[in-house]
């Protein structure tokens, strides 16, 4: 299976990822997609601690999910990420999660741009640069 991008973050499944079971809680793979997509901005030169001083927030807004595959304690991931498409005031990515080639998890999320009132602004154009 092709993977969505190029851009990825290896990880390892820690106990504290798990439920009692030895399997990854569903809401644990959250961390795991933030993590990836933060790096993934910072490898195109865009940090998000530099933009929230300047009074510029990117939360989450909408996010899609479809779990394939369950990952275990231990187990070595890669977190794939894209960005799909920009919009004035939002980004919207393409992400996976796999254990070697085993697909674990589809999907899509919208960041929003917003100010430090929670107000939808436009992206700043230093940023669509840098993302091209």
């Amino acid at each position: 299976m092709d993977t969505i991008g190029q851009f990825y973050l290896k990880k390892r499944i820690y106990y504290h990822d798990t439920d009692a079971g030895g399997v990854v809680y569903y809401g644990a793979y959250l961390k795991h997609l933030e993590e990836a997509r933060a790096e993934f901005l910072r490898s195109k030169g865009v940090s998000m601690e530099e933009y929230a001083n300047k009074g510029f927030l990117f939360p989450i807004v909408r996010l899609e999910i479809d779990y394939k595959s369950p990952a275990r304690y231990g187990d070595e991931i890669s977190v794939f990420c894209r960005l799909e498409k920009t919009g004035n005031a939002s980004f919207e990515f393409a992400q996976e999660i796999k254990r070697g080639e085993v697909l674990i998890l589809k999907a899509r999320m919208v960041s929003a741009c917003v100010d430090n009132k929670l107000k939808p602004v436009r992206i700043p154009e230093e940023i669509r640069k840098n993302i091209g």
